[in-house]
């Protein structure tokens, strides 16, 4: 389609071209007869994407305006902004310009300010093309005759007004579902049907089935795939042993976290007579049973990854498989696709091989239990395991090897903490700390590291069709803007426009490790970077100052992984002599499954940070009124925000600063007191106190106590 459309386009923009009617045009460009509709289909789209148009004898030309599509983002107060491919800043968008669109619609625009050194470019919305959103969540407010629904997303541009034959069974301050029946035009607001009633705004669980319902997840498997996923069957085929590397009778771990159910990855160590390492990287073979388009294959594409609410999972596979026959759970036989990789004292990987194997994991162990053997600090831990702790001690000491190599090539140690949230049985907040973690952690980190570049340099050397996990080097003008920041620490990279190394970063890091400010610069350092994305094109990760990168090792929960994982197959199965046809299929599938992949993980990474925020405000609304100690993490035009040390952030507003009137130095990013001088930057210690928390609106309001 794409083609044709350029064809067009290269017809239509030629000196010589007159307008032409539809049929005319067809005729020049020889469409045979059964493709006719088609071709009409493809000028209908470039007629609504406004790169032609018709005249009054239905002949098309070319448009000479030029019009940008992009994703709408829009601000509660009205205002928003458009990013384009094509441009790496965002276009603004003022109110008067916004055509009614709302948050998350496709629109086109046109360029009516270019940008310059003090503002962005600025836009107008010519043409909605789609309305992101047909459903909306939000809070019922019953007027009697008529009603309201209140938008969770506070972005979203309109309340929706409910008409009471639209009621449905909703009461006031009932969380609803809502279809939008009519767009919000010229100063109207929107319409809408109530279609489900989530439950009491209070009621425990409705906020986390709000976020579902709003971003339209699929939280619940149709029955035809739970019955597919059932087939599987909780037994290995042993028939099929014969086809793979039997190796049930080795010593192999799984090290997790003590809530996992789905356990993807095993790993086993042992020392080799040349005084190298052997690592191998056992990885659950599920594309053996996820077949390609069979209903489950279509099923984890259209979810393209789990996402993970706290204690509350959207699974990309069935538990039947995901819990199941392929988790690679402790004394039963499992399918898996491995990589033993031999390893030298310095951390290079002397040599890979890749096959199908049996295996039969003999501990199931967690992070918790792995550190406690290697600092030797339970005693019944430790006697539990006694004889394994060699294999631990040894995967320790490759580890330890395998990262010092990965820092002095660059990689970047961000030490930035999650949050451990804990709920109780209702699944209301009880504490929030940070999410301790171990070397125990970073073995398996290492190892998996290790095996996903391994895998990824092969299949790039062969040419295959694949997916790779590309992170781009960021921006020099970010990077300048960074060092404004660090320049206060006494810091700066080293950079130009030709010549920025993920090295130079790590240095940074590497000078603030155990210092005060290690967390702030941490911050400051990732939002510099770009944001990784999947490509069928390898473009080296930047983060991991690695030249090969993939997603090898979770295919469980990763769609990425799972179709690698065929590619990966169907090379050992044809000794890597693979037919045209399959390469030129699967790198076709390679791009659209990368984009889809890319673009379902921006939305399970928002849930993610979406049920996180809300259930810190919803922590902190029994904390209004109490002082902590706090870090200034980011300043803005509008106040501070101020991070906790649970993690938990909160905004101080110009008006809780005190007296005295505070001017935004955009360029270094602080707040200087107009009378006093006084600065408040980022890394700054405060002191404050709870203010106000909003569990609807996520939100947490600090205010400055006078020291």
């Amino acid at each position: 389609m794409e083609e044709q459309e350029q064809k067009i386009l290269e017809l239509l923009k030629d000196e010589n071209y007159k307008p032409m009617k539809p049929k005319e045009i067809a005729m020049l460009m020889r469409v045979p007869k059964n493709e006719y509709n088609d071709f009409l289909n493809v000028l209908g789209n470039l007629e609504l994407n406004l790169k032609i148009q018709k005249n009054r004898k239905n002949q098309y030309r070319i448009v000479e305006k030029v019009y940008y599509d992009g994703i709408y983002r829009k601000h509660s107060k009205g205002f928003g902004f458009v990013k384009i491919e094509s441009d790496e800043d965002e276009i603004y968008i003022s109110k008067d310009n916004s055509l009614n669109a709302l948050n998350g619609d496709r629109v086109l625009i046109e360029i009516v300010e270019e940008k310059n050194k003090l503002k962005k470019a600025e836009g107008r919305i010519v043409k909605i093309l789609k309305h992101e959103k047909n459903t909306v969540v939000g809070i019922f407010q019953n007027n009697k005759n008529f009603g309201f629904v209140v938008p969770d997303d506070k972005n979203f541009g309109t309340d929706i007004f409910i008409s009471k034959k639209n009621f449905g069974k909703a009461r006031n301050n009932h969380k609803v579902l809502v279809q939008i029946t009519k767009y919000p035009q010229k100063g109207k607001k929107a319409e809408g049907k109530i279609i489900e009633v989530l439950g009491n705004v209070n009621e425990a669980g409705v906020d986390m089935l709000s976020l579902i319902k709003e971003n339209n997840l699929p939280a619940r498997f149709p029955e035809q795939v739970v019955q597919e996923a059932i087939k599987c069957g909780n037994k290995i085929d042993e028939t099929d042993i014969k086809n793979r590397v039997d190796l049930r009778g080795q010593n192999i771990f799984t090290i997790d976290g003590e809530d996992a159910k789905d356990l993807d990855d095993a790993v086993r160590v042992i020392k080799l007579e040349n005084g190298n390492y052997k690592l191998d990287v056992h990885i659950a073979d599920v594309s053996y049973y996820v077949k390609p388009n069979s209903l489950l294959d279509q099923e984890a594409l259209i979810r393209g990854t789990s996402i993970y609410m706290l204690a509350r999972v959207i699974p990309m596979l069935p538990r039947e498989l995901s819990n199941g026959i392929c988790s690679l759970n402790a004394g039963e036989d499992r399918f898996t696709l491995s990589c033993s990789m031999e390893i030298n004292e310095k951390g290079d990987v002397i040599s890979t091989e890749i096959y199908k194997a049996v295996i039969n994991v003999t501990e199931r162990m967690s992070y918790t239990d792995v550190q406690k053997i290697l600092d030797n600090s339970d005693e019944e831990v430790v006697n539990k395991y006694k004889k394994y702790i060699k294999d631990f001690k040894l995967m320790e000491e490759l580890a330890l090897i395998l990262k010092n190599k990965r820092l002095d090539k660059g990689y970047l140690n961000l030490e930035i903490p999650e949050s451990k949230i804990e709920l109780d049985i209702d699944g209301r907040v009880v504490n929030i700390k940070k999410y301790e973690t171990s070397f125990a952690n970073e073995i398996i980190e290492q190892f998996m590291l290790t095996a996903n570049e391994q895998i990824a340099e092969k299949f790039y050397w062969l040419d295959a069709p694949f997916i790779y996990r590309v992170h781009e080097k960021p921006d020099y003008e970010k990077v300048q803007e960074l060092n404004k920041f660090l320049i206060n620490f006494g810091l700066m990279i080293k950079a130009n426009k030709d010549n920025i190394y993920p090295k130079e970063f790590a240095k940074i890091l590497d000078q603030v490790k155990g210092k005060e400010e290690e967390k702030v610069v941490s911050n400051l350092v990732l939002r510099t970077l770009k944001i990784a994305r999947y490509e069928e094109i390898n473009e080296g990760h930047f983060g991991i100052a690695s030249k090969y990168y993939c997603h090898f090792t979770s295919p469980i929960r990763r769609y990425p992984d799972l179709f690698i994982h065929r590619v990966i197959s169907k090379y050992l199965e044809e000794n890597y002599d693979v037919d045209e046809k399959f390469i030129l299929e699967y790198k076709e599938q390679a791009k659209d499954r990368a984009k889809r992949a890319s673009e379902r993980e921006k939305i399970a990474t928002k849930v993610e940070r979406d049920s996180e925020a809300l259930k810190k405000a919803e922590f902190m609304e029994n904390k209004i009124g109490e002082e902590y100690d706090g870090i200034i993490s980011s300043v803005t035009s509008f106040g501070i925000f101020v991070e906790l040390d649970n993690t938990v952030e909160g905004l101080i507003r110009f008006d809780d600063l005190g007296n005295e009137y505070f001017i935004y130095d955009e360029e270094k990013k602080r707040l200087i007191g107009e009378k006093t001088n006084k600065i408040y930057k980022i890394g700054d210690k405060v002191r404050i106190r709870v203010k106000d928390a909003n569990k609807l609106l996520r939100t947490v309001d600090f205010e400055l106590v006078s020291k």
